[in-house]
């Protein structure tokens, strides 16, 4: 092997990506700042016409934007390249969705690109268990420690309900949401192959309750769900083709026709179609309950 290709395996070390991340930070800060007037003649250009060198321009002048965003989510232990690489995500979605006639600048518009994609970075990267899926969730994440460290309550310790109840108030949650996201952030990370205890015969996974449908009532509810289907078809049975087809469409399809569409297909008015729904609702009744049996006439059987 000879000197070039040896040199061209080693793996470049931390040192080195450091270096090459300075070079690339300072690079972005000595960029020009854009001024409106050039913004928007830039955005027109790629927007319109494509023209990649006016695109290059316009995202290499905000790059120092995305490094500034991406510096203030360091504290989240992720590496500063891949929050910098996440920002310029948002950079380019910016970039292809900006619109100069509504009179925004366009650092004021990726700013909020930039954010939303580190911020969704953080929460996948942040615990091997999804954090946060809804806007409260999101921003009790981002926020929770800021407001605990400004009422002087020491994160990490319990909730008092008087300050639980001061951040769900400032932050438009509920109060339940403020105790589970607080839970989750003083809570490291567990693996369910852990064992429990000095004996390591139990595992955390063995603690879990399953909440999926005993096998009895599993058997149970499928019969029944049987019986059911056999009952309501010889109950369909009784009724007219153009009946069933109307019971079919109202009542046992997910999204339900209108009467008004149903009146298109059949060629008769909407108020028809609900006369003929309701006569065929009655005749399903009566066939269910001469077979079954009226339920409001079965006696009870007392307590005792």
């Amino acid at each position: 092997m000879d000197k070039n290709t040896a040199h061209a395996s080693t793996p470049r070390s931390s040192s080195d990506t450091d270096a090459g991340q300075q070079r690339f930070v300072k690079a972005a800060m000595a960029e020009a700042l854009l001024s409106r007037e050039e913004e928007i003649d830039l955005a027109l250009r790629w927007r319109d016409h494509r023209d990649e060198r006016a695109m290059h321009k316009l995202t290499k002048a905000h790059m120092r934007l995305v490094i500034a965003v991406a510096a203030k989510y360091r504290r989240y232990g992720l590496p500063f390249s891949d929050l910098i690489q996440e920002g310029n995500i948002g950079l380019m979605k910016a970039v292809e969705r900006f619109e100069p006639e509504r009179e925004v600048r366009f650092s004021t518009y990726v700013t909020w690109w930039i954010r939303s994609c580190i911020q969704d970075y953080v929460l996948r990267n942040w615990s091997i268990v999804r954090t946060g899926t809804t806007s409260a969730q999101k921003s009790l994440f981002f926020n929770l420690r800021r407001l605990r460290a400004q009422i002087g309550d020491v994160d990490g310790a319990g909730l008092t309900p008087e300050n639980r109840a001061w951040i769900a108030k400032e932050l438009r949650v509920r109060e339940e949401d403020v105790s589970s996201m607080a839970d989750r952030l003083s809570a490291a990370d567990r693996s369910l192959n852990a064992p429990v205890g000095d004996d390591e015969q139990s595992q955390w996974q063995d603690f879990l309750v399953d909440e999926s449908m005993a096998p009895e009532d599993a058997v149970m509810d499928s019969t029944d769900s049987e019986r059911r289907k056999v009952w309501l078809g010889d109950a369909l049975s009784k009724l007219s083709e153009r009946e069933q087809y109307i019971i079919r469409e109202r009542r046992l399809q997910e999204d339900g026709s209108t009467l008004e569409a149903l009146g298109k297909v059949l060629g008769i008015s909407k108020e028809r179609v609900r006369q003929i729904e309701s006569a065929a609702m009655q005749k399903l009744k009566s066939a269910l309950v001469t077979r079954l049996g009226d339920p409001y006439e079965i006696e009870l059987i007392p307590t005792r």
